[in-house]
C-alpha cells in the first residue's frame, strides 16, 4: 500500500518555505523543491541536483540552496519514502532497483541536462549511479561522504551500529538520530523538521529499509549496479570534486578511494571539511556551497 504524507506536517519550518512540486515515478510521486538562479547567476545555464541521504529529507540542503541559486537553477528532491514523497507501507517494496529508477525517471521526466550533482550519503549511490550510466545529462560530480559499496567492501563498526538502531529500534527518534550525526547541536525546531515526514511507524518504512540495501557481498542486489558505476567513473573525463567531512567516522575511509576513482578529482583541490560529520550541509553549509559555486567558475 502507499501511503502520502499530509502537507500539514511541513507547516513553519524554519528557512524552508519553497513549494512543493511533485513528479510521478511508476504508482508514486516523488516531490521536490525548486529555486530558481537569481539575479546573480546572469545567463548562466546550470542546474544543481541536490540528493540527499537517510534518513533525511530535501530540507537538508536548505542552508546551501541560495547560495547555489547565484550560479543556476536548484533542485532537491525527497527519495521515495522520505520527506514529502509517497512511500510504501511494505519494506520489501523497497530495493535498489526501486530507489535508482525513481531518480532516473525524476531526472528524465524534468529533463535535467548540464547538470552539477550535489549528492551524500545514498544521495551518493543513487546519484554517481546514474550519472555513471547518463553521462549525457551530467556536467560535473561533487560526491560528499558517500561511497559506492559494491559487496566487496567493509563497512566500519560504528556503520553496524547504525543500520541495527535503525532496522529495529521501537520507538525511532528521526530528529535525534542526525543531530547524533552532526558535528554541532541542532536547535529544537531543526530536529522538529526532521521529524515532520515521520508521525508514526507507517511512515517509516523506507528509512527501516536503506541499511538493509548496502551490498554486504557481490551477489547482493544493487552490487553489479554500482560495481558498474565503479568501472565506468573510472572513465570520468568531466570535472569532479569531491568533498567530504573530516569528522564522520562513516564514511572517512571512502574519501580517498573516492579521489582515486574519478580522474579529474586531483584536478580540484585536496580540502576536509573541518567541524563537519556525517551530515555535513547542516554543519557547514554555508562553506561547501561556497566551494561548490567556486568549482563551477573554474570548470
Amino acid at each position: 500500500m502507499v501511503v502520502r504524507i499530509s502537507e500539514d506536517r511541513f507547516e513553519n519550518l524554519p528557512s524552508f518555505d519553497y513549494d512543493p512540486h511533485y513528479v510521478d515515478v511508476g504508482d508514486v510521486r516523488m516531490a521536490y523543491v525548486e529555486a530558481e538562479p537569481s539575479p546573480e547567476a546572469g545567463d548562466a545555464d546550470e542546474t544543481f541536483l541536490c540528493l540527499h541521504g537517510e534518513p533525511t529529507w530535501s530540507f537538508l540542503y536548505r542552508k546551501m540552496i541560495p547560495r547555489l541559486a547565484d550560479r543556476g537553477r536548484v533542485i532537491a528532491p525527497d527519495l521515495i519514502g522520505c520527506g514529502r514523497s509517497d512511500r510504501y507501507e511494505d519494506r520489501e517494496a523497497y530495493t535498489v532497483e526501486m530507489h535508482y529508477d525513481a531518480v532516473e525517471t525524476f531526472v528524465a521526466e524534468l529533463d535535467l541536462t548540464n547538470v552539477t550533482l550535489v549528492c551524500q550519503d545514498w544521495g551518493g549511490l543513487l546519484g554517481l549511479a546514474l550519472a555513471a550510466h547518463r553521462p549525457d545529462r551530467f556536467a560535473r560530480l561533487v560526491p560528499m561522504n558517500t561511497g559506492l559499496p559494491d559487496g566487496t567492501q567493509e563497512m566500519p563498526p560504528i556503520w553496524h551500529q547504525f543500520a541495527d538502531l535503525v532496522a529495529t529500534a521501537d520507538d525511532l527518534d528521526v530528529g535525534r538520530l542526525i543531530e547524533n550525526g552532526t558535528y554541532n547541536d541542532l536547535s529544537e525546531d531543526v530536529r522538529d523538521a526532521y521529524r515532520a515526514p515521520f508521525p508514526d511507524e507507517r511512515y517509516m518504512a523506507g528509512i527501516r529499509t536503506f541499511p538493509g540495501l548496502v551490498p554486504q557481498s557481490p551477489d547482493d542486489p544493487g552490487a553489479e549496479l554500482f560495481a558498474t558505476a565503479r568501472d565506468r567513473l573510472a572513465e570520468w573525463e568531466k570535472p569532479a570534486f569531491v568533498l567530504f567531512a573530516e569528522n564522520d567516522p562513516i564514511t572517512y575511509a571512502n574519501r580517498d578511494p573516492m579521489r582515486h576513482l574519478l580522474p579529474t578529482a586531483d584536478d580540484q583541490p585536496d580540502v576536509w571539511i573541518e567541524n563537519a560529520a556525517h551530515f555535513l550541509q547542516e554543519d557547514a553549509a554555508e562553506a561547501i556551497a561556497d566551494r561548490i559555486v567556486d568549482f563551477v567558475d573554474r570548470t
